[in-house]
């Protein structure tokens, strides 16, 4: 089984604190709505132009 791979990212103050309040109104932790919001993005990707 692989493991789970890490991603560090850099992103600005303000930038965080409007996603931690993202993350807290939807009952996730920051890391979980990062992740929602890529499989979001690749998701919509996946519809317009196929699977990857």
């Amino acid at each position: 089984m692989e493991k789970d791979k890490h991603l560090g990212l850099r992103i600005d103050s303000d930038t965080h604190e409007k996603l931690k309040s993202l993350a807290e109104f939807d009952g996730r932790s920051i890391n979980g709505e990062v992740l929602y919001l890529i499989r979001q993005a690749i998701l919509q990707h996946e519809q317009k132009h196929g699977k990857l």
